[in-house]
């Protein structure tokens, strides 16, 4: 059975992306700030060694030092999980540039070995809640951990004026990825058996998908069923859109709808973060 969406061949890459980016960085690069909010470029940095750093931990020594307690509802995950990143970051101020890029090189590689001895198809340790599932296949558990390492850096670059993964071969993942939230995103929207509404990343590394109403649920579509609604936005402004970078009302000066407007509407609200 072929994986939906391979993305476990280009962790190598994206982080030989990301240590070269950090290696040509200026000291005043580092303290610059970002689209992460509260976050410099620094803490974004820190943040991916986190991600390494955890994945290693949890996977290959089964290990977790701050278990969550009782989860009863996403925002109490959504806090968890920033009360974790919260303290990580603060704890690392205390570290140099320098350090954080050599603790990078050294954890990249057993973190892409621990995702790469995953069961594509088996369940998942963790679900992908931001696309309302409460189970998920690794392959999509990878493809989310793709974009968290994809998004982070593409903040670095936004933040520092170095342009270099903005490319079809390393957004076309992402932005696919993204896509599995629609289904999610319009669960509250009720509309006619058979109607369809198409979403457009204009750009050479976007494209096209759809989303059709059948036995009162939303379900990611193939097919080229005539939309009623189509939807069209640029790849930088998806990406920030979907990563909470920009809010949606800053989006929605930038995004097109055609047809029924209010069936176009949620795209705006749409989260492929744990926010």
């Amino acid at each position: 059975m072929e994986v939906p969406i391979q993305t476990i061949h280009l962790f190598p890459k994206l982080d030989e992306k990301l240590i070269e980016l950090l290696r040509s960085l200026t000291p005043e690069d580092w303290n610059k700030p970002t689209l992460a909010k509260q976050w410099t470029v620094k803490d974004i940095a820190s943040h991916l060694l986190d991600g390494n750093i955890r994945v290693i931990s949890q996977m290959r020594d089964h290990y977790v030092g701050d278990p969550p307690g009782k989860i009863e509802s996403y925002q109490d995950l959504v806090d968890y999980l920033n009360r974790l990143n919260a303290d990580w970051v603060k704890a690392t101020k205390r570290l140099s540039p320098g350090v954080l890029i050599e603790l990078l090189e050294i954890t990249r590689n057993a973190y892409h070995e621990q995702l790469s001895k995953l069961d594509p198809f088996a369940p998942a340790m963790f679900a992908v809640s931001w696309a309302g599932q409460t189970e998920s296949p690794n392959w999509f558990h990878v493809a989310r951990e793709f974009t968290e390492k994809w998004h982070h850096q593409q903040q670095i670059r936004e933040a520092t004026g170095k342009p270099g993964i903005m490319t079809r071969e390393f957004f076309y993942p992402v932005i696919d990825t993204f896509m599995q939230a629609l289904p999610y995103t319009y669960r509250n929207l009720t509309a006619p058996s058979g109607t369809c509404i198409s979403i457009t990343i204009t750009s050479d590394c976007g494209g096209t998908w759809s989303i059709v109403r059948a036995e009162n649920v939303w379900r990611l579509d193939s097919a080229k069923i005539n939309p009623e609604t189509k939807i069209k936005m640029h790849a930088n402004t998806a990406w920030k859109l979907f990563t909470k970078g920009i809010s949606s009302q800053q989006a929605e000066l930038e995004v097109t709808i055609e047809g029924n407007v209010s069936l176009g509407k949620p795209i705006l609200t749409m989260l492929t973060v744990m926010a």
